[in-house]
């Protein structure tokens, strides 16, 4: 893989340690026409980990699909051919970009579900300062459909307590501090958001708080997100079935972060 320090240059990558988000231009557009049949592909073929949420209100549906990025031909050129993994490792500041899993969400036009204001890291089995979550969009996506962000909270120093998109709670007796009511608070926040392309990325931290409106127009908003852990990553166990959950893996709470699920990319072998 050729190297990608055109890419990313030392203020982006500062801009994403202070903001905890940071928005890539057409970074994988040459990946794109791939994951879009990819798709395709794993909405005729998904996984037992799918979950497509159906709005009461009869709109249509948003289809999701997690650690599917090796199934699928478009998928796995994205992680393996495109430079993600290089340019995970240089904002981590890591010598190694691991894959941890991918998560493919697609509102189709017309879908009414709003994806709640949370943070992905209390979700997941991993705990890594060295984190970056690429939100890769496969559609144009005008800025008041886009995804958003809390700039900086990543540095809040707080796991809030995770939800599934349903408003329920993701793990039992969980009295961990609920996130705050961020659209009321946006006055006095920084919040980030971009109009984008297919083939632009934003690249945030797990810890960064985000959100994302429905679908409420006559276009698709299909995305793939894929998360990335660095050097520090640790296995963390946590007090319920964690998302994506991994039912069968076997680990030691604060063991290196390692496995055939989650191979390193960057450096190549």
């Amino acid at each position: 893989m050729a190297s990608n320090q055109a890419l990313l240059t030392d203020d982006q990558i500062s801009e994403f340690e202070t903001n905890g988000v940071i928005v890539l231009r057409n970074a994988f557009t040459p990946w794109v026409e791939g994951a879009r049949k990819a798709i395709e592909q794993n909405k005729e073929n998904p996984s037992w980990r799918e979950r497509t949420y159906r709005p009461d209100d009869g709109g249509a549906p948003f289809f999701q699909d997690y650690c599917v990025w090796s199934q699928f031909d478009g998928y796995r050129q994205l992680v393996e051919a495109s430079p993600m993994a290089e340019l995970a490792a240089r904002l981590m500041r890591s010598k190694t970009a691991r894959i941890f899993h991918d998560h493919i969400l697609v509102k189709e036009p017309g879908n009414s579900v709003v994806t709640p204001w949370h943070q992905d890291k209390p979700y997941y089995l991993v705990d890594a300062e060295q984190s970056v979550s690429f939100w890769v969009p496969l559609d144009a996506i005008p800025r008041e459909r886009s995804i958003e962000y809390v700039s900086g909270s990543h540095r809040w120093g707080k796991l809030f307590k995770p939800q599934r998109f349903d408003g329920t709670d993701l793990y039992a007796n969980d009295n961990s501090e609920a996130v705050p009511d961020i659209d009321k608070l946006k006055d006095t926040l920084t919040i980030q958001g971009w109009e984008m392309q297919p083939g632009d990325a934003v690249a945030f931290n797990f810890g960064t708080l985000h959100g994302a409106p429905a679908n409420a127009s006559n276009n698709r908003r299909r995305v793939i997100s894929l998360r990335w852990v660095g050097d520090d990553a640790r296995f963390v166990q946590r007090s319920g079935k964690t998302s994506p959950a991994f039912p069968d893996l076997q680990f030691e709470d604060g063991a290196p972060f390692e496995g055939k699920e989650f191979p390193v990319i960057y450096p190549v072998a």
